[in-house]
């Protein structure tokens, strides 16, 4: 499996093109985020659909998915703490590793924050950008108490065993879906949930909900300069879409798509009305 080494970190890569091969030519590249607690592999059906006319870059951040922070490099890569803002900076680093200048980007729910800070941070090196399933939240302290405790529970509580229950992943992803999804999608998500890595799991569910965060990212949405596109899911519980339609407002630059039917996954639930709407954007 093809890593590179960003600030004593192996991040995971791989690259899906049309002949299913290492990219070639003179393609631009798409380059897609996952979000809290998962990993490329959910992006890897969508990213499929895009090989006609781009070379997909797919990645696992820092601390999920096969990125392993390693134990010799443990302590420093903590003390860089989970800011969002770091990981748009692994991303440029990786990027600049592979030798890639310019890309299109597209970016899912947490990842999708990610690709807010990066676009006002390294905005010259991209084209247009997608986020999925993204807002601007308003701060409510005891909703947000009551998520960081029950945030706590749910990474503490990941027995491994918990993948081998048949329903498990049905019961897990549950939640985040309004219209169904492969077995096998559900199965990967759930199996990234309990292997993602503890420190990085918790802190970054204090840092993308936080009175920090609804301070400042509406001020990154309004500083953003590429043309990107926002796109909600109907019946997304997890970041609603009326919060989606309220960043988008904040800025010219940002377009807003609704995907009807879909939850927090319209990629995977509604695969064929997501590609139409970010393909129209694209081209």
């Amino acid at each position: 499996m093809p890593y590179v080494t960003v600030k004593g970190v192996p991040h995971y890569y791989e690259w899906l093109t049309a002949s299913d091969s290492l990219p070639v030519g003179e393609k631009p590249v798409l380059v897609f985020i996952h979000g809290w607690a998962g990993s490329a592999r959910y992006w890897q059906r969508p990213a499929k659909a895009f090989t006609q006319q781009f070379n997909c870059l797919l990645y696992d951040m820092r601390g999920f998915g096969r990125s392993v922070i390693p134990a010799d490099e443990r302590a420093a890569t903590l003390a860089r703490g989970f800011e969002l803002e770091t990981f748009a900076d692994d991303l440029a680093g990786l990027l600049s590793a592979l030798g890639i200048s310019r890309i299109y980007l597209n970016a899912h729910s947490m990842g999708a924050t990610v690709a807010v800070f990066f676009l006002n941070l390294y905005g010259d090196r991209v084209e247009r950008a997608i986020l999925t399933c993204n807002g601007v939240f308003e701060y409510d302290k005891p909703a947000f108490d009551a998520f960081y405790k029950f945030g706590g529970y749910v990474v503490a509580f990941r027995p491994k065993w918990l993948g081998k229950i048949p329903l498990a992943p049905t019961l897990f992803m549950s939640r985040f879906l309004s219209s169904p999804i492969p077995v096998d999608e559900k199965q990967a998500f759930l199996a990234d949930f309990l292997t993602a890595d503890y420190e990085t799991a918790l802190g970054t569910i204090f840092t993308s909900v936080s009175k920090k965060a609804t301070e400042v990212m509406p001020a990154e949405f309004r500083q953003i300069s590429v043309p990107t596109l926002l796109v909600s899911g109907e019946f997304d519980q997890i970041t609603p879409a009326k919060l989606g339609a309220a960043a988008a407002a904040l800025n010219d630059k940002v377009e807003y798509a609704l995907i009807p039917k879909t939850g927090h996954f319209p990629m995977l639930e509604q695969p064929e009305q997501y590609l139409q709407v970010v393909n129209d954007f694209l081209t």
